[in-house]
């Protein structure tokens, strides 16, 4: 697996966690889905509530495909 690669002008390699590195972009992908829809971005809702009702929302309409065309 690459990562992101050294300068060119490095003298030393500095050592990498490549697990790490690949679970810290996974985490930051998750977090990146659900700012696709503008209104979780722009947080419209002032308050918990409607804030955690449209999060749940568009993690259902994001994952709802992947359960329909596995059956």
């Amino acid at each position: 697996m690459q990562g992101i690669p050294p300068k060119t002008n490095c003298r030393e390699p500095i050592p990498r966690d490549f697990r790490r590195y690949r679970d810290r972009n996974r985490i930051e992908r998750m977090y990146g889905q659900p700012k696709q829809f503008r209104r979780i971005a722009t947080r419209y809702d002032k308050t918990a509530l409607p804030f955690a009702s449209f999060l749940s929302f568009a993690a259902i309409r994001k994952w709802l495909p992947h359960f329909v065309n596995a059956a």
